[in-house]
């Protein structure tokens, strides 16, 4: 702990599961967190439990500027399904308030891993032009870029399968681990870099400390469950349909692409595990186990009573 007085904090993304732990943890250690939402009814639960709640869109330069006045520190998440020039303009209009704002400490959760190559897709390399202007800011930051997050399997093409079916699907192929990691861990590492000012400069890869491919996500299922669970292996395509459903025609189209692409070039596929021992060292947090997870969302995946 190298902080010996509470951080006042802007919290951007904190209405959404990715995020919505960082007030929580922010307020057990001590912290005053300011969330930021568009929709201040959103944030009622955090209010209650002591964050104080500001108006903004981070679409409003100057309103961002306004409200990271006075923040010691910045926890920033930014909405990676806006189109990719809004989303660059989201990131370099945070990155600049809190700059002029004098912020000591930017942490962001970049929401996935930033890949070292362009790939062509703006979707996706629209956080390598966030960092390229983050590092060229001078800001004082600490990038963390978590693989896949573990509540992406309490969306519609993942817990429906696992309550009704007895099976976990994903549209990942069988074979390719994913190193998946809880939002909740995320938070914690957010909150313990935000306390360490002097990691500046850090960008790590982070991840869970388990590396399970289909069936072995299945067993982990199964031991959280108590009941037998098997891995499908989704589709891509009918992936990509359910996003279609939930944000419209053509929403999935990208994300279904990626996930073929691990389908059709095995080579290709990314590796989702972060040498963690490196930034639990220097972020000393509790990892959760997929099990552990799974158990803790029992309620999600429960299988429907018989009539």
């Amino acid at each position: 702990m190298n902080i010996n007085k509470p951080l006042n904090v802007l919290v951007y993304g904190a209405t959404g599961s990715q995020a919505g732990a960082v007030p929580t943890r922010l307020l057990e250690r001590g912290h005053q967190p300011y969330v930021l939402t568009r929709s201040t009814h959103k944030a009622t639960h955090h209010a209650q439990a002591g964050a104080i709640i500001v108006e903004g869109d981070m679409a409003d330069a100057d309103r961002l500027r306004e409200l990271s006045e006075g923040m010691d520190a910045v926890s920033l998440l930014i909405p990676f399904f806006a189109n990719p020039a809004e989303v660059i303009n989201y990131g370099r209009q945070a990155i600049d308030a809190a700059k002029a704002a004098g912020v000591k400490l930017l942490v962001w959760n970049t929401s996935g891993f930033i890949l070292p190559v362009r790939t062509g897709n703006p979707s996706i390399d629209v956080r390598i032009d966030i960092l390229d202007y983050l590092q060229g800011s001078r800001l004082p930051y600490v990038v963390l870029q978590p693989s896949a997050y573990l509540e992406n399997l309490l969306g519609p093409w993942t817990a429906p399968f696992v309550a009704n079916e007895n099976r976990v699907a994903y549209p990942a192929p069988g074979d390719m681990p994913i190193s998946w990691i809880a939002s909740d861990d995320v938070s914690a590492l957010v909150v313990a870099a935000l306390e360490r000012p002097e990691l500046a400069g850090a960008n790590w890869p982070i991840s869970g400390l388990e590396n399970p491919n289909g069936p072995a996500l299945a067993r982990a299922f199964s031991e959280g469950l108590g009941r037998p669970i098997d891995y499908y292996a989704m589709p891509p395509r009918d992936f990509g349909g359910i996003l279609d459903q939930l944000f419209g025609p053509g929403a999935g189209a990208a994300a279904a692409s990626e996930y073929q692409r691990m389908w059709d070039f095995p080579d290709q596929r990314p590796d989702f595990r972060a040498d963690m021992q490196p930034v639990l060292d220097k972020l000393p947090v509790r990892m959760t186990s997929i099990s552990e997870w799974v158990a803790r969302h029992k309620a999600v995946f429960a299988a429907p009573v018989p009539v």
